[in-house]
């Protein structure tokens, strides 16, 4: 994926599919959660913190306030503070590691050996 477009197009139809089928698991586990609505939708959090991981940065708060809300604020309108942001994305990990393994594919070589340890 080279572009911001196309890496929010893919991890945005992951979400519509994947989402719908986590929180009907989590109302049939019991596990009763809010689900406010947020003015970043999940594809939305995921995409930033891909292309963060992606382009090989150091520091989160520097790329979130310094590229992210300066040069893709078009693309992003209802971007939030960087304290909102961090707060929002332990609620992302389920989704990004699933994300991640069906992009990436099953567990091979060094990873497999680890976890047989």
């Amino acid at each position: 994926m080279t572009s911001l477009e196309e890496l929010f197009c893919n991890v945005d139809d992951f979400c519509q599919i994947f989402e719908p089928l986590w929180h009907q698991e989590l109302i049939q586990s019991g596990k009763v959660t809010r689900l406010r609505p947020r003015r970043l939708c999940l594809s939305e959090i995921m995409t930033i913190l891909i292309s963060f991981h992606r382009e090989s940065n150091r520091n989160l708060k520097h790329f979130y306030e310094k590229y992210v809300c300066k040069h893709w604020r078009e693309a992003f309108p209802a971007l939030v503070s960087y304290q909102r942001f961090i707060e929002w994305i332990p609620s992302t990990i389920v989704p990004f590691c699933v994300y991640l393994q069906q992009c990436l594919g099953s567990c091979m070589g060094l990873a497999l050996l680890m976890l047989q340890v």
